[in-house]
C-alpha cells in the first residue's frame, strides 16, 4: 500500500471529503433504484404483516458516509450490513449510521471484517443491495469480475458511487496541470504487489462487465466542486466532527481545508509514480496551495456514479 493510500483511508481525511462527496452523489439514481428495490412493489412480509427489511451491504464502507447518505433518502425498514477490513472504521461506521429512514421506519446495522473481493453470489443471496463508494478504481478487473459475477448471479442491484475517471480541472489553468494528472493517472493504474488496480478505467470497466452480464446500467457525473465558489449545498451531509457546534464548518472553510488536503494527495501521487516531477511539483503545489488560501483556485475532480439492475437484456445508458 502507498503512502496516499494510507491517507485515502484515514477517518480524518474520510470526515473532510464528506460533505464534498454527499454533494457530488448523483441523486438522479435514486429513483430508478427505487423502484427495483423490493419495497416499490410486493414485497415479502412476516407473520405480523410487517414488509422484511431491505439488505443493504456497503462494501469497504470506511467510516459509513453512503449510509448517512443513502439511509434517509429510502423508506421501509432497512437492515446495512458494514464490510471493511479495518475494525476502527467499522467501528466509527456501525455508530454513525442513521437509525430511521426516510419515512421513520427503523434502519439496523451490523457489521462485517474481511476481504470485499471474496463476495460470491451465494453470499449475496437476500441481500436487496450492493453499495461502495470509491472502490470501483482501487480494484482489479478479476476483483471486479468477481463482484459484478456475484450481484448479476444473486440478481442483485448495485450502486457504486464517487469513481474517480480521470480528468481534473483546475482554474485559472497552470503549463503543469497536465503533467501531474497524467502522473497521477498513471499512478491510479500503478500495479502493486501483484494487482493491476483499474483506476480511471473502473467505471467503463464495470459498465461492460455488467452489461455482459445482462444487468442495465446507468452512469451518472458525480464530481466534486472545491474551492473558490464552491461551497456545500445545504442539503449535503455534514462531516461527521466538523468545526462548529452544528457538526458542519463554515460552507468556505471546510471546502478550502478539503481543496488543499486533496492537492497534497493528488500531487504526492504523480511524484510517487514519477519522482523527476518532484523539484517542479514542490513549485507548483506551493502556488496552488497559496491560490487556494487567496481564494483564488477552483477545482473540479470528476467522479461517475454507477447504478447497474438486474435486466433481461442489458444495457449502458
Amino acid at each position: 500500500m502507498s503512502t496516499t493510500d494510507v491517507t485515502r483511508y484515514a477517518p480524518e481525511w474520510l470526515a473532510l471529503r464528506e460533505a464534498a462527496d454527499a454533494a457530488a452523489r448523483a441523486p438522479e439514481l435514486l429513483e430508478p433504484l427505487r423502484l427495483r428495490l423490493p419495497g416499490s412493489g410486493a414485497a415479502p412480509a412476516d407473520r405480523q404483516g410487517r414488509v422484511a427489511p431491505l439488505v443493504i451491504r456497503d462494501l469497504g464502507c470506511g467510516t459509513g458516509s453512503m449510509g448517512r447518505w443513502l439511509a434517509p433518502r429510502l423508506s421501509g425498514r432497512q437492515h446495512w450490513i458494514l464490510h471493511d477490513h479495518d475494525p476502527r472504521l467499522l467501528e466509527l461506521a456501525s455508530t454513525r449510521l442513521p437509525r430511521t429512514a426516510a419515512d421513520g421506519s427503523p434502519v439496523t446495522v451490523a457489521t462485517e471484517r474481511g476481504d470485499i473481493s471474496r463476495l460470491t453470489a451465494e453470499r449475496l443471496m437476500g441481500t436487496s443491495l450492493v453499495t461502495a463508494s470509491a472502490l470501483l478504481d482501487v480494484l482489479t478487473r478479476e476483483e471486479l469480475d468477481g463482484l459484478v459475477a456475484a450481484c448479476a448471479g444473486a440478481g442483485c442491484p448495485a450502486l457504486l458511487a464517487l469513481s474517480v475517471v480521470g480528468r481534473v480541472d483546475l482554474a485559472p489553468a497552470d503549463p503543469m496541470d497536465a503533467e501531474i494528472t497524467d502522473a497521477f493517472n498513471a499512478h491510479q493504474r500503478r500495479e502493486e504487489h501483484g494487482r493491476r488496480l483499474l483506476g480511471p478505467d473502473a467505471v467503463a470497466a464495470a459498465s461492460v462487465a455488467f452489461a455482459r452480464r445482462g444487468m442495465t446500467v446507468r452512469v451518472q457525473t458525480s464530481p466534486w466542486r472545491l474551492g473558490a465558489g464552491a461551497g456545500t449545498p445545504a442539503d449535503a451531509v455534514a462531516a461527521p466532527g466538523a468545526a462548529d457546534g452544528a457538526g458542519r464548518a463554515p460552507d468556505e472553510r471546510l471546502s478550502r481545508r478539503l481543496t488543499a488536503e486533496w492537492l497534497r494527495g493528488w500531487v504526492g501521487a504523480a511524484c510517487e509514480q514519477r519522482p523527476d516531477l518532484a523539484s517542479r511539483a514542490d513549485a507548483y503545489l506551493q502556488r496552488r496551495l497559496e491560490a487556494c488560501e487567496a481564494g483564488e483556485l477552483s477545482v473540479v475532480v470528476h467522479h461517475s456514479d454507477v447504478l447497474a439492475l438486474p435486466g433481461r437484456t442489458g444495457g449502458i445508458s
